[in-house]
């Protein structure tokens, strides 16, 4: 389910601008770190679309920000928002919704799941079977492989039923653990985004435009 990149990091912002907002205290050395690095892409994200804002106001250039455009275009109303709440599905399904679930997830360092669920998407949908190998055999080296990069947390039984599976490639090669990471994502991270600030600012339409 693609959405501009410009879109994607603009919601991103939205959600890193929130989280530094706030701040977090006791959370361990480790995550510490993490979590000041996480912030330092928001200020570096944050510069980049300044610059590329000062850049577009200028004289002779377009009137705003292509990230401000598809933030506006993409923000869905409060009503929209809240159908969110009713399903995991209906969240996915939105492209704002995604990428600010994504934006979430990132928060908490998970983001892997996510993307593993949508790197399964996009490969149900090739037709070329040459195509479908390499993907999947892509898909398992960066998610499924033991201490792979991006390895998503699955339960022993799913892990080998896949490995298993990249012996006879086919269009239901991942649908397995596919499920299990879209039930653990719906169990665990989707109800805390519906009580982040993220969603409820959303839902509640507060104004969040930073000066940048």
């Amino acid at each position: 389910m693609p959405f501009s990149r410009e879109a994607a990091q603009a919601v991103e912002l939205h959600a890193e601008i929130l989280r530094g907002s706030r701040g977090r205290v006791g959370i361990g050395v480790t995550l510490s770190l993490q979590r000041r690095h996480t912030l330092k892409e928001a200020k570096d994200m944050k510069t980049r679309l300044g610059i590329f804002r000062r850049r577009n106001e200028s004289p002779g250039g377009p009137p705003a920000c292509k990230a401000d455009k598809a933030l506006k275009t993409l923000k869905p109303t409060p009503e929209e928002a809240l159908k969110w709440g009713e399903a995991l599905e209906k969240l996915l399904q939105h492209k704002y919704g995604l990428a600010a679930f994504r934006a979430f997830l990132r928060t908490e360092f998970s983001e892997e799941n996510l993307e593993f669920w949508q790197a399964c998407e996009d490969y149900k949908k090739i037709k070329s079977q040459s195509k479908m190998v390499s993907k999947a055999k892509k898909i398992y080296a960066e998610y499924i492989a033991t201490q792979s990069c991006k390895e998503v947390n699955l339960d022993s039984y799913t892990r080998e039923h896949t490995k298993n599976n990249m012996q006879s490639i086919s269009r239901g090669s991942f649908d397995l653990a596919q499920r299990r990471i879209y039930a653990l994502m719906e169990k665990d991270p989707y109800p805390r985004f519906l009580r982040s600030e993220l969603y409820l600012d959303l839902v509640n339409q507060k104004k969040l435009s930073p000066p940048l």
